[in-house]
Order: C-alpha cells, then sequence, then structure tokens
C-alpha cells in the first residue's frame, strides 16, 4: 500500500517545475509586450493627423506641399526606427533572460547597449525590464571579453539616467570591483573608471552611495604606473564627486587619496583636478591635517605658483594655501622657509584677478606676522625721546628713508625674477619700468 500510494505522489510533483517555470515566462513576455505595446501606441502618430485633407484648401502652394510631405515621411521613419528599436529590444531581453548559452547572452548585451546608446528611450525604458542585475552578473565574470561587453552596456544605460544608476548600485556593482587592479587590462580599467565616474555623480543626490566600495579601487587605478591619463582623468572625476560629500572624507583621507592627489597635482595635464578636489578636502579637518603633515606640502603647491600657462591651477594652488597658512604659525613659516614670498609677488603682479587678490591676502598675513615679530623685545633699551621733539622727527624720517631703500631693494632683486622667467624681453622692461615707478605704498610686502 505505501509503494502504490507514493508512486502517484511522485510522478505527479515531478512535472510540477516546468508548469511553474513556463507559467512565470509566458507571464513575463506578456508584461513586457503589453508594456512596449502601451508605449509606441502613445507615441505612434495616427494616419488621420496627417492625411487628412478636410480641413485643408484646396489651392496650396507647391512649396509648402513639398514640405508637408517632408515631415510626413520624417515623422513615419522615426516612428518606424522607434519601432524598430522597441522589437530589437524586446529580442535582446529575451536572449539575455532566457539564452541558452552565453554567446547568445553576449551578442544579447552588445545589442542592449547599442540600442541604449542610438535611442534615449531605450535606455529609460530598459531599466524596469530586469535586465541591469544580469549585465552586473557579467561584469564580474572572468572572462575578459563578457566582462568588457557588459561594463559597455552598464555604461551607456548609466548614461543620463538617475534610475538606471540607482539600479546597478543596489544590484552591487560597487562590490563586483577587483581589488587587485593588476589583474585588469588598460581597456578593462578605463570603462570600470568611466561607469564609476558616472555612478558617483549619485553623491549629490539623496540616494546613499558608500565610498568606502568605490575609492580604494578608484586610489589603485590612479598610483598604478600602468594606467593611462586617459585612465586616470575619470578616476580624478569620480574622486571630486566623492569629495562633495562631507561624509566621505574620512573614507577619502584613510585610503591615502590626498598623497595620491598631491602626486598627480605636479602633472600638468592633471593638475586641476586633482587640486579641484584637494581644495574640497582641505576644508574638513582630517584633509587639512593629512596635507599639514605630508611632505609635499607646501613644496609642490608652491611649484604649481610658478605655472604661468595653468592660471586656474594657480588659483587653485592658492586657495590651498591660504586655507593651510590660516591662523597656523607654523605652516606660514614652512612656506616662508620654501621661497613663497617671491614667488606670491610673482603671482600678485602677473597672475590672473582671482589669483592676485589670493596672493595679496597670503602676502598680508606675511606682512602682519613679520611686523608682530620686530614689536618689542627683550636687549639694552635706549631712553624714550617725547613724541613731537626734533629728535623723534629726525630719526622718523632717517626711518622713512631707510625704508624706502630697503623696499627698492626688495623690488629690485624680485623684478630680477621675474624678469628672467619671462619670454619677452620687451615686455619684461616695460613692465619693470611701470613697476618702479609704482609708490612704494601700494607693495603688499
Amino acid at each position: 500500500m505505501s509503494d502504490s500510494n507514493s508512486t502517484p505522489a511522485s510522478s505527479s510533483s515531478s512535472p510540477s517545475p516546468l508548469w511553474v517555470y513556463s507559467y512565470i515566462k509566458l507571464r513575463f513576455f506578456s508584461r513586457v509586450r503589453r508594456f512596449l505595446r502601451s508605449k509606441s501606441a502613445r507615441k505612434r502618430p495616427t494616419p488621420s493627423d496627417h492625411f487628412d485633407t478636410s480641413s485643408r484648401p484646396s489651392k496650396v502652394v507647391s512649396n509648402s506641399n513639398e514640405v508637408t510631405v517632408r515631415q510626413v515621411v520624417m515623422e513615419k521613419e522615426s516612428g518606424g526606427d522607434h519601432e524598430d528599436s522597441v522589437m530589437g529590444l524586446q529580442r535582446a531581453v529575451k536572449k539575455l533572460h532566457f539564452g541558452i548559452s552565453w554567446e547568445e547572452k553576449e551578442l544579447a548585451a552588445m545589442e542592449i547597449g547599442t540600442l541604449a546608446k542610438e535611442d534615449v528611450k531605450v535606455r529609460k525604458l530598459v531599466g524596469g525590464l530586469g535586465i541591469i542585475p544580469v549585465l552586473v552578473s557579467m561584469a564580474a565574470s572572468e572572462v575578459v571579453a563578457r566582462r568588457r561587453i557588459a561594463v559597455c552596456a552598464l555604461i551607456e544605460l548609466a548614461n543620463g539616467t538617475y534610475t538606471n544608476k540607482a539600479f546597478m548600485v543596489e544590484a552591487g556593482i560597487f562590490s563586483k570591483l577587483q581589488n587587485d587592479i593588476n589583474i585588469l587590462d588598460e581597456p578593462t580599467r578605463h570603462q570600470f573608471a568611466e561607469l564609476l565616474f558616472l555612478l558617483s555623480s549619485l553623491a549629490n543626490t539623496q540616494f546613499p552611495l558608500s565610498s568606502s566600495e568605490i575609492v580604494p579601487f578608484l586610489v589603485g587605478i590612479i598610483e598604478s604606473s600602468t594606467s593611462t591619463i586617459e585612465t586616470k582623468e575619470p578616476c580624478l572625476g569620480a574622486l571630486f564627486n566623492l569629495s562633495t560629500m562631507l561624509d566621505s572624507a574620512a573614507s577619502l583621507v584613510s585610503n591615502g587619496v590626498v598623497e595620491a592627489l598631491l602626486k598627480l597635482s605636479t602633472t600638468k595635464a592633471l593638475s586641476e583636478k586633482a587640486l579641484a578636489t584637494l581644495g574640497n578636502l582641505v576644508v574638513t579637518l582630517m584633509g587639512k591635517k593629512a596635507m599639514e603633515n605630508s611632505a609635499a606640502v607646501p613644496g609642490s603647491l608652491i611649484e604649481i605658483l610658478t605655472w604661468d600657462e595653468k592660471p586656474k591651477c594657480q588659483e587653485l594652488s592658492c586657495y590651498i594655501l591660504m586655507i593651510l597658512a590660516h591662523q597656523s604659525s607654523d605652516q606660514r613659516e614652512k612656506m616662508a622657509k620654501s621661497g613663497i614670498v617671491p614667488i606670491l609677488l610673482e603671482v600678485a603682479l602677473l597672475g590672473s584677478s582671482l589669483a592676485q587678490k589670493r596672493a595679496l591676502k597670503l602676502l598680508q598675513w606675511f606682512k602682519d606676522e613679520r611686523q608682530a615679530k620686530m614689536g618689542p623685545h627683550s636687549g639694552p633699551q635706549t631712553a624714550r625721546v617725547p613724541i613731537g621733539s626734533p629728535l623723534n622727527q629726525r630719526e622718523a624720517q632717517q626711518g622713512k628713508k631707510m625704508m624706502n631703500n630697503l623696499v627698492k631693494q626688495s623690488l629690485y632683486k624680485n623684478m630680477e625674477m621675474i624678469t628672467m622667467r619671462a619670454s619677452a624681453t620687451g615686455d619684461s622692461s616695460n613692465l619693470k619700468a611701470l613697476i618702479i615707478s609704482t609708490s612704494s605704498k601700494s607693495l603688499p610686502y
């Protein structure tokens, strides 16, 4: 009896998974077909809109008639192209979800990437069809060609769509990143860098973005000697987006971003983006402390001040130096020992308007600090002379003459340094004559 009862049960349970799978598959495609038809029917123009002749006048000008016919043809072609894109997307989604072989899925991913690149409507539509988690899993494949195809498709889907970016983060794209950068070849690194740059824009929204998963991968790329400048540029863009969030400063500093950016700031092709990110970090407590303890500060920042062909880099370097020097006598002393004063004078004379303002502010701080050090001090003191006496007036005049001589000597020395760096001898001589004729009261330092 037990055998007879168990046999039907086993036979009835065996086909149930196949029936459930077929039912789910049928419902999925019916939903996709219904959704795509509603989209295309909503956007497709009706024939009556184009060929309703009841409202047209009996006599029309031939030129306007030709324009009308041309518009109808263009609308037909655009509608047909969109309908073809929708049908191609339907086939690609089917192959990606239910394809038997990996080759079939790879071709489907390539087709989805191509359609998303060509049609913005397809790019926005495809996010709700459940293909992003499949592409994310393919991006973690050990097969290089499959990984590239998946990442390329994700880049096209993430371009300009907030929803698709959120779907990728929820699907765990950051956990698929390789910890060892050397495993990835250069084209794959570049693709991942572009994808992370697009996803990092979520930092400016309310979407929760964990920077601790992204930063090690980005730092590994920019510190790698085999990474090209084209690959490092999107990494710097991603780090800049992350640095706009104050909560991510701890993660950025702890992963060595400050030192990596200071090294890249001396490369003229990458300096502006690196300095912009350092400018966001220097206003935080951890970022400022990391820069103060760095051996590259202030030497590398002072060197950037001499780049006359990079005015934006001069402005950003002046800004960072201002933040470091503010209410910090130790940092100002380090800067003075590194020879910043003559270079600031040059920026104050030849730099852009913003760089001039910042350089003058720094020079004023150095001037005030020097005057404070020249105050009362210990040692033998001479007898005080009452104010208004002839002796006091004579000493004041002698002091003014001495200060004027010192200012002129300092000015000549600074002008010699400036003229040595100037490329045109005629311009430098005119500038020298102009500055010599200027009153010493206008000098910032």
